[in-house]
């Protein structure tokens, strides 16, 4: 794992914490801030530079998850606030890579197994299996390119 996995690993661990409870309104932060601020949808649009009828549809469009970040962020602008885009994956980066690396090995250890057990070959020894599938993973951890490519 490099280091700045790690380093990401120990800030999205920190982030999910701090966003744990913090789901989207229903109806969509826009409408939820400007109505928390007691702001009219034409207050909005006069501080937006737009016509009301846009703030409507911004809001609609918000709460269907159709919204452009720039028009996230130009409302944001007009609230006072501040855009956060952020992908947090929801298990660390390196168990993802790892678990990964387990599947696909088991991919090619089952390929392997189905053609010897055809040439009466199988490997029945749980050790040696285990130890063939442990050196895969290393292989694939040393390029872990090769881990995300579809079969």
């Amino acid at each position: 794992m490099t280091l700045a996995a790690q380093q990401l690993d120990r800030r999205f661990s920190e982030i999910r914490e701090t966003l744990r409870g913090a789901e989207r309104p229903a109806r969509g932060w826009i409408k939820a801030i400007r109505e928390a601020l007691g702001m009219t949808t034409a207050q909005l649009a006069a501080r937006m530079g737009v016509a009301q009828p846009r703030i409507t549809e911004l809001e609609k469009r918000e709460a269907g998850r159709v919204v452009t970040l720039q028009s996230l962020e130009r409302a944001a602008e007009a609230l006072d606030c501040r855009l956060v885009y952020i992908l947090v994956p929801n298990d660390s980066l390196e168990g993802r890579v790892n678990a990964r690396a387990e599947a696909v090995a088991e991919l090619h250890l089952s390929a392997v197994d189905h053609t010897m057990r055809l040439e009466n070959q199988s490997v029945t020894d749980r050790q040696r299996r285990d130890a063939m599938k442990k050196k895969i993973v290393a292989e694939l951890l040393e390029r872990p390119a090769r881990l995300w490519q579809l079969p």
